[in-house]
Formats: structure tokens, C-alpha cells, sequence
């Protein structure tokens, strides 16, 4: 079998499925980025770049506060559909370029304000990123991470991971809150604010928007099936197999 890397890997699993990630619900629309516009404010001189940028929708909330925002992406697809979003919407300081987060192509302090959402649990090594994202922003910058929390909890936070993997296989890992926290500060940021949210996911959107094979769809549903009354308490799992997740917007200061 040839070899690839993992974020070959990524780009392949998210290509195909670019325009359903641009009109997610889930992702275009969430209480963290009504929350984004007030905790960020106007900043018209203000370069941005959202990192993972998948469908685009952190980069669109950046726009209008921003004078630029680059959406930076491992999948040249995903880029395609977020350009062509941004020109729908008369974003025209929105801007595209493809790479890794573990390897950033600007030099130290180019950006004010470096942003991430639902992209860290993809990243094979997420603390190079974040410490690739504190190298870009000047300091003093800001930084603003959104993500799934992991449960502290073992058995929840291995149920978790249970689900995901099943669903996409270029899946790493969601992090605690606690890890969360680990690894900003290791990477030289300091978090000034941490909000915290619950968020439902329908289940045959989240399997069809990632293409899950049928055999992948059952063996959730079988897993849930088999699921004590703390996992089904927890994520709040529903007849059809919609269920509800932690996730976290956090600030913190270069």
C-alpha cells in the first residue's frame, strides 16, 4: 500500500466534503461565534488568519472586524469552496493559502490576531501548531480557540473518541479543558477567558457530511446501543443517535 502522510490523510477525508462543511449548520452557525464579534471587537488595522479553517465560517466571522483574514487549510478543495463563499458573501478581505498548522509560512509577529475552530483534533502533534500560532502573532496579540472538550472523565472521553474515530478516521483526539489549558500555556499564550458551551449534533448530518461508510454508521449505533446510563447521560444520546458534545471558546494573549 503506498504511504501518506496524516496530513495527506486529512486533505483526502475533507475534499470530497468541502461544500457540505461551507453549509453545515453546525459549523456556520454556533454560540461561540455569536459570542466571537462582541469578545473580539473592531479591529480595522488588524491582520488575521484563521488556522484549520475548514468550511471558512471563523474566517467570515473575522472579516468584518479585521482588515485582512487568510483561511489556511491542509485541503486546496475546502480553500476552493471557502474563496467561492467569500465571494457570494462580498468578502473581499478574505484570502486563501494551503499548509499545515505545524509548519506556518509567515515570519515571527506577522499576524494581530491567530484563530482556530474544530480544527485542533485533527492535528497530529496540536501543540507544534499552537506553538507555530504563538510564533505568528505579535506580541501581545490575541489568540481565539474554539473546539470539542473532551470529557476529564476516562470512560466518557474514551466513548468519545469511540464515536469520532468511527465517523472520520483522520480523527487524533479532542482534549480536555485541562489539556487545553496544558498546552496553550506551553505554548507561550496566556488564556485571559475560557467560555464553555453544549453543542447537539444531528446524527445523519454528522455521518453523511464526513461520507461514513454504512459498516462505520452501524458500529456507532451499536456502540451507543451498548452505552451505560453515564455515557447516555453525559452526551444525551437520542433515539436516532443525535447526541451533545462539550465545546470551548477560549481567549488568550501573546
Amino acid at each position: 500500500m503506498p504511504s501518506r502522510s496524516h496530513d495527506s490523510f486529512v486533505a483526502d477525508q475533507f475534499g470530497p466534503s468541502a461544500d457540505a462543511y461551507v453549509v453545515s449548520a453546525v459549523h456556520a452557525h454556533g454560540e461561540d461565534l455569536d459570542a466571537l464579534s462582541g469578545l473580539v471587537g473592531p479591529r480595522p488595522e488588524a491582520r488575521a488568519v484563521d488556522l484549520g479553517s475548514g468550511g471558512g465560517h471563523l474566517a467570515f466571522a473575522l472579516a468584518p472586524l479585521t482588515r485582512s483574514v487568510v483561511a489556511y487549510d491542509l485541503s486546496a478543495a475546502m480553500l476552493e469552496a471557502v474563496a467561492a463563499e467569500a465571494r457570494r458573501r462580498g468578502l473581499a478581505n478574505v484570502e486563501t493559502r494551503q499548509g499545515s498548522v505545524e509548519a506556518l509560512p509567515w515570519p515571527d509577529g506577522f499576524f494581530d490576531i491567530v484563530a482556530s475552530r474544530y480544527s485542533a483534533h485533527h492535528g497530529r502533534d496540536a501543540s507544534a501548531g499552537l506553538r507555530e500560532a504563538r510564533r505568528v502573532l505579535k506580541p501581545g496579540g490575541l489568540a481565539v480557540f474554539a473546539d470539542v472538550v473532551a470529557p476529564e472523565d476516562p470512560l466518557l472521553d474514551t466513548w468519545l473518541h469511540g464515536f469520532e474515530l468511527l465517523r472520520d478516521p483522520s480523527h487524533v483526539r479532542n482534549y480536555s479543558l485541562t489539556q487545553w489549558r496544558a498546552m496553550v500555556e506551553a505554548a507561550g499564550l496566556k488564556p485571559t477567558r475560557c467560555e464553555r458551551y453544549r453543542l447537539r449534533l444531528e446524527f445523519s448530518a454528522w455521518v453523511a457530511r464526513m461520507n461514513t461508510p454504512p459498516i462505520f454508521v452501524s458500529a456507532i449505533r451499536a456502540l451507543q446501543a451498548k452505552a451505560d446510563d453515564d455515557v447516555m447521560r453525559h452526551f444525551a444520546i437520542e433515539a436516532d443517535g443525535s447526541f451533545w458534545l462539550d465545546t470551548m471558546l477560549m481567549m488568550a494573549k501573546g
